[in-house]
């Protein structure tokens, strides 16, 4: 899907990262891999954007829906989801099939969402209408409920088991519906500050903290555009290539993973796919594939 963003190419993401290898380099490690296919999203070009403060909204958040559902049916089968995108206003889908999986059991869940973006927009306060600038914020309560409600329920995660990593990107009246909300937002200046590993760690515990476990969100965008050139909204001074799987390794070691998604790739921008490999690199770590 790339209904949620201002570029067109990163509908094309989930086939740069299984070109990447990801099936094999799965089976490798001795996981059982069902590639359970597209959802079917209609292209810009088929429908009107609608209102253009919340851009595409209505087929976003059917499509969410049906992601939702999905990944749902996922866990009822004991099975570790794993979600190719796109742009990041699926996560609103993803995130609602984990939490209402665990919250039929009485049961809720963290996240740990790492961005360059805080996606913490409501139709009111952005700047361009794109909605995947909004995903975060519709997972924590705020803004449209087509968004919010997803499965008939929000917020889908309490804020105080949430942590946003690796913001440098943060539109000016977004700001307020982060203070707002009580988000606990570590930007690259404070990882740069504090380190990585003690970020983590942080991430770790309070996802944990009286949850089942978390669902891990990762837009590509995170890392810096050197070393991933081909993701939607690149942003400079980000994480390193080494960061970047320490955040998956230290989250393979919690093992407290429920679901994972890894979107914003896009090869209309990237060089060589080398941008799909390196999601593919990420998703292997997050899973257990060690150095030694």
């Amino acid at each position: 899907m790339d209904l949620g963003a201002g570029r067109r190419g990163v509908d094309m993401g989930p086939s740069a990262i299984r070109i990447g290898g990801l099936h094999q380099k799965l089976r490798e490690m001795g996981f059982e891999v069902e590639d359970g296919g597209n959802i079917e999203v209609r292209l810009p070009e088929e429908q009107h954007y609608g209102e253009k403060k919340k851009m595409y909204l209505n087929e976003i958040s059917q499509v969410c829906e049906q992601l939702a559902q999905r990944v749902a049916l996922a866990h009822g089968a004991e099975k570790l989801p794993v979600i190719l995108g796109g742009d990041h206003s699926l996560a609103a889908g993803s995130i609602a099939g984990t939490a209402v999986h665990y919250r039929d059991g009485g049961k809720k869940i963290g996240l740990i969402w790492i961005d360059a973006h805080t996606d913490m927009n409501t139709p009111e306060t952005s700047p361009s209408g794109n909605v995947h600038g909004m995903p975060l914020a519709a997972v924590l309560g705020l803004g449209p409920p087509e968004l919010c409600n997803i499965r008939g329920f929000s917020p889908k995660v309490d804020v105080a088991n949430v942590i946003m990593i690796g913001a440098r990107s943060i539109d000016r009246r977004e700001r307020d519906n982060i203070k707002k909300s009580h988000l606990r937002v570590v930007t690259m200046k404070e990882l740069d500050m504090r380190g990585l590993k003690s970020v983590m760690e942080e991430a770790l515990e309070r996802a944990t903290d009286g949850t089942e476990g978390f669902h891990c969100s990762v837009d590509l965008d995170v890392v810096d555009p050197q070393v991933a050139p081909g993701v939607g909204t690149p942003v400079r001074g980000g994480m390193t290539y080494r960061e970047s799987h320490l955040a998956m390794e230290m989250i393979s070691d919690s093992s407290r993973l429920l679901s994972l998604e890894v979107v914003e790739v896009n090869p209309v921008l990237d060089a060589g796919n080398s941008t799909g490999i390196l999601a593919v690199e990420l998703i292997c770590s997050a899973l257990g594939k060690k150095i030694l």
